[in-house]
Order: structure tokens, then C-alpha cells, then sequence
């Protein structure tokens, strides 16, 4: 069985496994090619023994290099109130980077 892990980057949470690669909230700080840790690890598993964090595994920390770093497609939001001449467009771009994962605790 592979060794995995769930850690949690921007707010949602990520199962991973050696060798992975991912699209997360952008990382400030980082550039292209920077190694990264990911501290937050709620979970480790690696077929034989199981470690449940409350809420985090003191000392357990996933190693990471960004490949990449960039904006998503355009997501357009429309706000609009029919009869009363209320229209409003918004196009939003989010910023991710996305990650390898190259170590498990």
C-alpha cells in the first residue's frame, strides 16, 4: 500500500501521495523551482501505522517543489435585475501554483 497523506494549504485539504502533482492556492513568497514544507498534516498512512492529528501531527511535515505558477481561466460573474436597468459583468483570474510532492513523513 502507498504511503499517503492529507495536509491542508488555502484553506482546503489535500490527499497526497509521493510523487504527486497538484494545483493549489497560490504560495506567496515562492518562485518557480523553490522547495516548500507543508506543516498542516491532519493524517499520515503507510499501510501499518495510521496517525490522526487533533487538529495537526506535531513534527509532521511534507516536503514539495513548485513547477509552476500561474492564472486559471477567466470565471465571468454577472449580476443582473430584470425591470430596473441593473446589469453588472466581473471577470475574475485566480492565481495557483502547482506542486510535486516529493517526501511523506
Amino acid at each position: 500500500m502507498a504511503k499517503i497523506a492529507i495536509i491542508e494549504t488555502g484553506g482546503k485539504q489535500y490527499v497526497v501521495e509521493s510523487g504527486s502533482v497538484l494545483q493549489v492556492e497560490k504560495i506567496t513568497g515562492s518562485t518557480k523551482g523553490s522547495k516548500i514544507s507543508f506543516d498542516k498534516v491532519l493524517l499520515t498512512d503507510d499501510g501499518y501505522k495510521l496517525a490522526i492529528g487533533a487538529p495537526y501531527i506535531k513534527g509532521a511535515k511534507v516536503a514539495a517543489e513548485i513547477m509552476e505558477e500561474g492564472r486559471d481561466d477567466k470565471v465571468t460573474v454577472i449580476r443582473y435585475r430584470q425591470k430596473s436597468r441593473y446589469f453588472k459583468k466581473k471577470g475574475h483570474r485566480q492565481p495557483y501554483s502547482k506542486v510535486k510532492i516529493t517526501s511523506l513523513p
